[in-house]
């Protein structure tokens, strides 16, 4: 039997037929109404926790009962138009949701066209974006959307061309009978559309008859990326909106006290205005250059901030004092070690910023939101607003790593519109985001794992952590609100924590436990939350495990993960890698395995920690170790867009790097020294493999697991690994090169530097 486009029905496990809606509009708009899933079969025995119910399905669960309000349009040039109700910044998820439309509507995904839905409070719990959720929670919904216009379309064009509609094809945005004749869908959708809502029973498109998705695909926004057409938030013309910057505090959250020189900055050239605000001194002038000059001459009385007086040194003995009890050691032989993560930024490609038009009657802002619908709530209620009062447009942003979560850009920008009456064009600059900007906190990881013979009788974890900000909730007001309280931000932090970490290996009992104390800092959850540090912590202990059981660090992996699609992308990077070839003095391999949301990596590195490559001279930096080479496999159970993924795993792969040998902040008197990417140390060219090779494995599931941030733990936890084994000696601090302050720290006062006028030798 086939479907009505030619194609076999979808005949996933209790998924053969789906109910959607074309809803009441002059043109055919079409939507999903879905049930929940069935149930799981049978668990494997002793199943990890993260097996049984993990984030991603407590997500995807949540978005459900909305998910028909998410609706496909057919427009009358024959494109296709779907809002996302998620944030594209830069991970590629216009591209894939074009091709779930197209594959469902048999046009080609370039005449799909994807837009970012303004905030929608109705899409309760969906319209958040994080935890590598979004094609997991969309995948079917925007599918059963695209089949119910599919159906409407084949019946319309049925009546019009006097055919059945068994001899119809939908292809490249047409309707083609046997006789030849034709018929485009943007002719069709009228004739297609309803006047009152109905309900439609539909079947999606069977894998096996899959021609867009699972296949590379470009982004359909590549172009406009590279030729500089795409438009960020500072690139929209919003008429009056003018560049806007703050003078902020010296140190951590730091309140402005007294002024001395209002006035005078006021008349500084191309300033409009000077208004003190919650986080500091706002400047609005002409251009931001004249913005960075009135923020340096600002004199401004700043009272103490949440973190004054704090170090690293004195952040690590709260951590040490609040770690939870690892209990006496076992009798039988064991392993243990004891990490440091330090804090790392959370800055992303593109400045915090946003646009806000404040008037006493309505509201309105622009800016790349990853959970819109909270700051609209949160807006409103700033303003004294009604909900219905405010507009909040969600804007493709450059970048995020979990910074977008946060909405303070879009506060700031809408208090300052609201004291001066003016529409604000509001950019932090780079030190703003590195001093007082999300960070990803720091962290200890005390972990032991007792064996004896051939197996491992238990493993523990204890992960101390500075606290996280979940104050985002769930991506709307109630959860947000519970997130804040003294309980409800506990509740927050454990249940992502035990919801995301899984146990890949026989182990025996494991127990991981969190515990996270003072909230004087602005953390965020950073790209993969907590999985970095406490994988890379598991991993190095592994290999302890092996050396001391006299086993292959790959062959010991191998032997204990639990089922055979981990051995099986474990295997496949160890190949491709040549896992165990002969290496030079100084150099090493390194190879780790993780595994959340449905999905599955591996990864394995080559490092050169020789003393000539070490101690290589590189201006106003640290140049460390190399990771020369790397192979990551991934298995995400259906990859959508494979060249997506492999880009994405790239990413992760530079995140990994980072985070174990050169990014990290350093905290003295209570402020951070870093104060742009001169010298705070992202993965730079020079620690960037010149080999690099990403497998993505054959399908695995009918559905898509998670896949953003899958890459960053392993990835961090086989650089750890390969420099353990290259230099003989176990790494317990990261990044590694944390302890060389390489650059000379910029004054706090001004808060931010002067503008370079040195780039075209800093370029040689």
């Amino acid at each position: 039997m086939t479907g009505p486009n030619g194609a076999r029905p979808y005949e996933g496990p209790g998924r053969r037929r789906f109910l959607g809606y074309v809803l009441a509009a002059p043109t055919l708009v079409a939507a999903a109404r879905l049930a929940p899933a069935p149930a799981a079969g049978a668990a494997p025995a002793a199943p990890d926790l993260t097996e049984l119910l993990d984030l991603n399905d407590v997500m995807t669960a949540a978005a459900l009962p909305t998910s028909g309000l998410i609706t496909v349009e057919i427009e009358a040039d024959g494109t296709v138009s779907f809002a996302l109700p998620r944030a594209e910044v830069g991970q590629g998820i216009t591209t894939s949701t074009a091709m779930l439309v197209a594959e469902e509507l048999a046009v080609p995904p370039e005449r799909v066209r994807v837009t970012l839905a303004e905030a929608r409070p109705e899409l309760l719990f969906n319209q958040l974006t994080g935890a590598s959720n979004t094609t997991i929670a969309t995948y079917t919904p925007i599918r059963v959307a695209a089949a119910v216009a599919r159906h409407r379309l084949l019946t319309a064009a049925a009546a019009e061309l006097g055919a059945p509609v068994a001899h119809l094809t939908l292809r490249d945005g047409a309707v083609h009978d046997r006789s030849g004749a034709a018929v485009g869908i943007g002719a069709l959708a009228p004739k297609a559309a309803a006047t009152r809502s109905e309900p439609v029973e539909v079947r999606l498109t069977a894998r096996e008859d899959f021609t867009v998705i699972g296949r590379p695909h470009n982004r359909i926004d590549a172009r406009d990326a590279v030729t500089g057409r795409k438009k960020f938030a500072m690139d929209l013309d919003v008429p009056g909106a003018k560049p806007t910057m703050v003078c902020r505090p010296p140190t951590i959250n730091g309140k402005p006290g007294a002024v001395a020189n209002l006035a005078e900055v006021a008349a500084m050239p191309g300033v409009t205005d000077v208004v003190p605000i919650d986080t500091g001194v706002a400047v609005r002038a002409a251009t931001f250059g004249q913005c960075i000059d009135a923020v340096r001459a600002l004199r401004v009385d700043w009272l103490p901030g949440t973190a004054e007086g704090k170090s690293d040194e004195t952040v690590l003995r709260e951590l040490a004092a609040a770690e939870p009890p690892m209990g006496l050691p076992p009798l039988t032989p064991h392993v243990e070690g004891k990490f440091t993560f330090h804090f790392r930024s959370n800055s992303a490609l593109e400045p915090n910023c946003a646009i806000a038009d404040v008037r006493p009657d309505r509201a309105e802002v622009w800016s790349a939101l990853k959970s819109p619908v909270v700051a609209k709530e949160a807006i409103a209620a700033r303003l004294g607003l009604p909900l219905g009062r405010v507009t909040v447009h969600v804007v493709q942003g450059g970048g995020s790593f979990g910074r977008k979560l946060f909405f303070d850009a879009a506060l700031e920008a809408v208090e300052v519109s609201r004291r001066i009456g003016k529409p604000v064009k509001l950019m932090w600059h780079r030190a703003d985001d590195a001093r007082q900007g999300r960070t990803h906190p720091m962290a200890t990881s005390r972990v032991r794992a007792d064996y004896a013979g051939g197996a491992v009788l238990g493993f523990r974890q204890r992960h101390t952590s500075v606290a996280t900000d979940f104050g985002h909730g769930l991506g709307e007001l109630f959860t947000a609100m519970a997130a804040r309280l003294p309980v409800g931000d506990i509740g927050f932090s454990q249940t992502f924590f035990h919801l995301t970490q899984s146990m890949p290996y026989e182990f025996g009992p494991a127990t991981r436990l969190l515990n996270e104390t003072d909230k004087g800092f602005n953390t965020g959850s950073m790209r993969n939350v907590y999985s970095p540090d406490v994988v890379c912590a598991r991993e190095l202990v592994v290999d302890r495990l092996a050396a001391k059981m006299g086993k292959d660090p790959y062959g010991f992996r191998r032997d204990f993960l639990r089922d055979a699609r981990s051995r099986a992308v474990l295997a496949k990077a160890a190949e491709a890698g040549d896992w165990g070839r002969r290496m030079p003095e100084g150099t090493a391999q390194g190879i780790a395995f993780h595994s959340e949301y449905k999905s599955v990596s591996a990864a394995l590195v080559e490092i050169d920690c020789r003393p000539e490559t070490v101690n290589r001279p590189i201006r106003d930096g640290v140049a460390g170790p190399r990771v020369t080479k790397a192979v990551f496999a991934v298995d995400v159970g259906l990859a959508v867009n494979p060249r997506g993924l492999e880009a994405q795993m790239m990413g992760c792969l530079m995140d990994g790097i980072a985070q174990t040998l050169t990014s990290s902040l350093h905290l003295r008197d209570g402020h951070f020294l870093e104060a742009s990417w001169d010298n705070y140390f992202y993965t730079r060219q020079w620690n960037t493999p010149p080999e690099l090779e990403i497998i993505v494995m054959p399908d695995t599931s009918d559905e898509p697991g998670g896949a953003g941030e899958l890459g960053v733990a392993a990835s961090m936890a086989a650089v750890a690994c390969a420099y353990g084994r290259a230099t003989g000696t176990m790494p317990t601090v990261f990044p590694i090169n944390h302890g060389t302050l390489s650059f000379e720290p910029k004054p706090t006062v001004p808060p931010i530097p002067a503008s370079p006028t040195d780039g075209l030798d800093q370029a040689r």
